[in-house]
């Protein structure tokens, strides 16, 4: 599981520009499966994605982001181990590896 979060690098009328192209991208990502979550930060500085996969696939998804490709946001990746979920989110958990 990863949590990405973008910080913005502009001024948010330079950030909503590119925020129509970026909300496509986030849904070619759900629509993939990769992306579990999204939203903004509070205030609005940037935002967060929790996601699944690997680090690779990840890291080529960000790539592709209008809002990497126009330097509009910096990514910090943080990868952790869901070992606990209230009931209804199981599917977050880490599942063992054979």
């Amino acid at each position: 599981m990863f949590i990405l979060s973008l910080t913005y690098k502009v001024d948010l009328a330079e950030v909503d520009r590119h925020l129509e192209a970026h909300i496509a991208w986030l849904k070619s990502f759900y629509e993939e499966g990769l992306f579990l979550a999204s939203g903004r930060k509070n205030p609005r500085t940037g935002g967060i994605i929790l996601a699944r996969g690997n680090r690779q696939r990840i890291d080529a998804a960000i790539a592709s982001d209008p809002f990497s490709l126009h330097a509009v946001a910096n990514y910090a990746v943080t990868e952790f181990s869901a070992t606990m979920t209230i009931p209804g989110l199981e599917m977050l958990k880490d599942q063992p590896h054979a």
